[in-house]
């Protein structure tokens, strides 16, 4: 399970090196091969590629002419791509995702069960403050008996 968060930093190369916390879960459960990419360019998700291979599965289940799934995989192909960990934990972001999810220098790696998101870490901060947890988030919450 992927949970937690991380600073890290995004080298000049446009390298995130996977944060400690993560990266031996990753190897050990998943291996190296990640789908990097973005539903809207704010931030950068990995996929471990089983785990973005069982998206695949279940996106083929479903109506092919349906809008929303071609929105989101023309999101998601848009900035999408292929990448595979080196023996440093490093992934290549590719440029265009690199700038429009303003990621260059410190982020912050979030766990999100069997994905990372990663952020700006100035932007990140500033989603929280502009839209924080509520108390109707947690009667949702409450709601679907968590």
């Amino acid at each position: 399970m992927l949970r937690g968060s991380s600073l890290a930093r995004i080298d000049e190369k446009g390298r995130l090196k996977i944060p400690r916390t993560f990266r031996p879960i990753l190897e050990e459960r998943y291996g190296p091969d990640l789908f990097v990419t973005s539903l809207r360019g704010e931030f950068v998700r990995l996929y471990p590629l089983p785990v973005w291979i069982e998206i695949e599965k279940k996106l083929a289940r479903l109506p092919s002419m349906e809008p929303a799934i071609g929105r989101f995989l023309d999101s998601v192909n848009y900035f999408g791509q292929m990448a595979r960990m080196d023996r440093q934990g490093r992934v290549l972001v590719q440029p265009m995702l690199r700038e429009r999810a303003e990621i260059n220098g410190e982020v912050v790696v979030l766990g999100q069960q069997s994905y990372l998101d990663v952020w700006s870490h100035s932007r990140f901060e500033s989603k929280l403050k502009s839209d924080p947890f509520t108390e109707v988030d947690q009667k949702v919450l409450s709601s679907l008996d968590l």
